[in-house]
């Protein structure tokens, strides 16, 4: 038959195991002080109590609780428990720095899904503008103030089928008298040459187009993103 398992040979160190009867002892001790104290005889005093009637009892907590407490021992291996703070976000971290916490605060946007990526800050975009125009053009064009009127999406072609498909949309657009059109060239990311069709829509457009051009740029994330270009037609 298993016997029960003894709780207080669990801990060599019991500083607490009295403390009830010592606060016990202490109350009886102090009740038997008062009780000897009104059978002695009654005071001329005004404000003393009636004989028989004990006085009311205050007593000191704190002396009481050093009394109480005067056996008990430290235990010093606690002094070695480590404390875990709590983490805090970069954003936190770095509250009171001033180069840093644009930077941080926004790529932590940018990671939760809540940040929109400023395209022109990357190494993808590309613009160009007509030197006979302003430049805000090339802004407006980019934030989509232009409409656009025709596409053309070149994913999964080569680039010798690509320059004929150029050739012929842009002929047919500036034929058609469209001021805005949009080339899907794509990033080239699955390529082990890279982006080879855009690198190449780039020359095309500033070499044999070029007088029929005012501006193209990197279209907007929601239009393409890097991987297509907004054409503004003479």
């Amino acid at each position: 038959m298993r016997q029960e398992k003894n709780h207080s040979q669990e801990f060599l160190h019991l500083p607490f195991k009295d403390l009830k009867k010592l606060l016990q002892t202490k109350k009886k001790q102090v009740s038997n002080d008062y009780a000897k104290a009104s059978a002695t005889p009654e005071r001329d005093d005004l404000n003393s109590p009636r004989k028989g009637q004990p006085e009311e009892v205050s007593m000191n907590d704190e002396k009481l609780f050093h009394d109480a407490m005067k056996e008990v021992q430290e235990i010093r291996e606690f002094r070695d428990i480590r404390v875990c703070r709590r983490k805090t976000s970069l954003t936190r971290k770095y509250k009171h720095t001033s180069s840093d916490q644009e930077a941080l605060t926004s790529l932590e946007e940018l990671v939760k899904g809540r940040g929109a990526i400023n395209l022109s800050d990357t190494q993808e975009y590309i613009e160009w503008i007509n030197q006979e125009y302003r430049e805000d053009i090339v802004k407006k064009l980019h934030k989509g103030q232009y409409a656009v009127q025709d596409c053309l999406d070149l994913h999964g072609i080569i680039i010798e089928e690509a320059e004929k498909e150029v050739d012929s949309f842009l002929k047919e657009s500036i034929k058609k008298g469209y001021r805005c059109v949009k080339i899907i060239h794509g990033r080239g990311l699955r390529s082990v040459k890279g982006p080879v069709i855009k690198k190449a829509l780039a020359a095309w457009l500033l070499g044999r187009y070029r007088k029929k051009i005012i501006a193209f740029v990197t279209a907007r994330q929601c239009d393409g993103g890097l991987g297509a270009l907004y054409v503004l037609l003479r």
